[in-house]
């Protein structure tokens, strides 16, 4: 175990939605003794507008945890969520949230 908590945060836009992106890489505080098998966790979080809804989370909230080679491979925290957010939004359910919120309701 190391004695140093190790977070990195950044913000994002994706379709006009300012996202704060926490990351870190070794959450159990593992040391690179375990590099392989570290779990990393990532907090998403929509902050502009706040609490807006994603293709990951209906809150605007997300807690994720995953490998950190994971991470490492898709180029880093921001090109992982940001793959997921774009994966994810193919899905039938975003595009008719999408479609749904661009029409006025009256009920």
């Amino acid at each position: 175990m190391t004695d140093q908590r190790n977070m990195t945060t950044t913000t994002l836009d994706w379709e006009g939605i300012t996202i704060l992106v926490s990351y870190e890489p070794d959450w159990l505080n593992m040391g690179e003794d375990f590099a392989k098998v570290t779990t990393a966790h990532l907090e998403i979080r929509s902050i502009s507008p706040e609490k807006a809804p994603l293709p990951i989370t209906e809150t605007g909230y997300r807690s994720h945890f995953t490998g950190c080679n994971d991470i490492d491979e898709a180029g880093g925290p921001v090109a992982y969520v940001t793959a997921w957010l774009d994966h994810m939004a193919r899905s039938k359910e975003w595009k008719a949230h999408v479609e749904s919120s661009r029409q006025l309701s009256l009920f």
